[in-house]
């Protein structure tokens, strides 16, 4: 009798370990994507944390998508740039990730949502390093400008950030898109530097996307979302 119910409670208590993990298995699984690039970006972070400075100059150098690289060998670094992190820590993006990267990906799906990322990234890079450019042409930046240091995710981000305006049921979405345009608007006017007009140009690009979202279905009412958290919230 002892060991039956040795095994009845073991039994019964299986689900409280499981629910968990499986819970967090079929989010994760949902948003594929956005894992497997929060993996790789959690795998570079370590690499550059526990190499020297030099060495880290060197690895983040061969990636960065400057004006040198940028027309030797395009392809390889707006790849490579993008798996990178440049600044904040990997918790902070992975904080940003669910809540742009994960949203974007479960209603665009997986193949529309890094067609956004990867516009907004790639064309946000040449656009920024384009007024790079004239800048050095035009003497108001240095001509050893075109070794900068440019790469991370942010870009992309942007794009991701902006695009998720469709989702947003109206009226809410026009003061989200104000909202996105504000941030990056007052990025340009207080840096007044590439990196800010990329920031800004990625947004543009997201917003542009707008064709790829016509048909997904689906929408999100924050003030029906909040209503709601408050009902459950007082239930309890």
């Amino acid at each position: 009798m002892a060991g039956s119910t040795a095994r009845g409670s073991e039994t019964h208590r299986r689900p409280r370990w499981g629910h968990p993990t499986r819970a967090a298995w079929a989010y994760v699984r949902r948003a594929p994507g956005t894992y497997v690039w929060l993996a790789i970006l959690l795998v570079t972070t370590q690499v550059i944390r526990h190499v020297d400075p030099a060495t880290a100059d060197h690895i983040l150098e061969r990636r960065s998508t400057n004006l040198h690289h940028l027309q030797i060998s395009p392809v390889r670094v707006l790849l490579t740039s993008a798996l990178w992190i440049a600044g904040g820590g990997w918790p902070f993006y992975f904080l940003l990730y669910n809540l742009f990267h994960v949203p974007a990906e479960r209603w665009l799906g997986t193949l529309r949502w890094i067609s956004v990322a990867a516009l907004a990234h790639i064309g946000a890079t040449y656009l920024s390093e384009g007024v790079l450019g004239w800048a050095i042409h035009r003497g108001l930046a240095p001509p050893r400008a075109v070794y900068t240091l440019d790469y991370g995710v942010s870009y992309a981000l942007a794009g991701v950030v902006a695009v998720l305006t469709y989702l947003i049921a109206r009226p809410w979405r026009y003061l989200y898109a104000a909202g996105v345009l504000l941030v990056y608007g007052l990025g340009v006017q207080q840096s007044r530097d590439y990196t800010s007009v990329g920031h800004l140009s990625a947004a543009l690009i997201g917003f542009a996307c707008y064709p790829l979202t016509r048909d997904r279905p689906g929408s999100f009412d924050p003030v029906v979302s909040a209503r709601t958290l408050w009902r459950r919230a007082r239930g309890r």
